[in-house]
């Protein structure tokens, strides 16, 4: 009887090193926990090994104003998976109608897996809301503040666990919430019509005072990573659930490049030039795990 091939095992690589005042993600965005199945009936793409080499600034400055962005990674989690908060879902199909739909809104299904994500056509698997997966090993299940990432402008991200003090690492924890909320009213004419009521991107505001976070949902305070206190994002488990706004410059390598990405956009971010693979982990050989290494100084 003939054997039948199988396929191998998808394992995490992920390296994360420093350099100057730059740090370097490299990795393959596969993640290090089990994901869900894919295909699914709402997506049917399957998880494909990635060539991811992401650059950031080690010592990120704020701007003097938040700067959104739409259709590229905001950051990427310590497993080296992306944190991808849009999706290229419109109104009626039509990217120049001004309503996208919010990929955790309701109105679509997107074939989420149990740790809010899925995978793009290229195979990439990444990140619409809270890596719970990622989330549980590195907390061990307690709430408390956890290192999950690295945005595209270089500020660490948390979630969604933070001192009620963000002064005092000895404060209570407590779960954060964003300061943005659905709209009140009627949709204006010319669009889907109906009631504010989540289901697209354009239906959310950000309230001053709402909540924890400011409108980049951040916060300036300490960390177990930073004890002196820096400017951080946060995951929270309603809307943005991932940021919509940078409030430092973000590094191009996190921008969309070439044809044949999702939904008609560009091709996938961080991509290397053909040809090249990233240096093997120190040791050799595949490294699994978050590729974690102590952050530089508090910046």
């Amino acid at each position: 009887m003939p054997v039948l091939a199988q396929a191998p095992a998808l394992t995490n690589e992920v390296r994360i090193t420093t350099t100057g005042q730059t740090r370097r993600v490299q990795s393959n965005g596969i993640p290090d926990h089990a994901p869900g199945q894919f295909p699914n009936a709402r997506n049917p793409n399957t998880i494909r090994a990635q060539d991811y080499d992401f650059r950031m600034p080690l010592s990120p400055q704020k701007k003097a104003a938040p700067a959104p962005y739409r259709m590229q990674p905001f950051g990427v989690a310590v497993n080296g998976v992306v944190l991808d908060p849009f999706a290229a879902e419109w109104w009626r199909g039509d990217p120049s109608s001004g309503w996208q739909y919010e990929p955790q809104g309701g109105a679509i299904d997107l074939g989420l897996d149990e740790h809010n994500a899925h995978v793009q056509p290229n195979g990439a698997y990444h990140y619409h809301g809270i890596p719970t997966g990622l989330l549980q090993r590195l907390s061990g299940g307690e709430n408390k503040p956890v290192l999950l990432g690295w945005a595209a402008d270089g500020f660490p991200i948390y979630g969604p666990w933070g001192p009620s003090d963000p002064m005092d690492l000895n404060s209570p924890p407590r779960k954060l919430q964003s300061g943005y909320r659905v709209k009140a009213g009627a949709r204006p004419a010319g669009g889907p019509g109906g009631q504010y009521d989540g289901s697209f991107v354009q239906d959310y505001e950000w309230a001053a005072g709402h909540g924890d976070l400011d409108e980049n949902n951040g916060r300036h305070g300490v960390t177990p990573e930073f004890p002196q206190g820096a400017y951080y994002y946060v995951l929270t488990d309603a809307y943005p659930f991932i940021p919509r706004q940078f409030a430092g410059e973000p590094d191009r390598s996190f921008e969309r490049r070439g044809p044949g990405g999702p939904g008609g956009m560009n091709g996938p971010p961080g991509m290397r030039p053909p040809g090249r693979r990233p240096p093997p982990p120190p040791g050799g050989g595949r490294r699994g795990g978050p590729g974690f290494r102590p952050p530089p100084p508090p910046f």
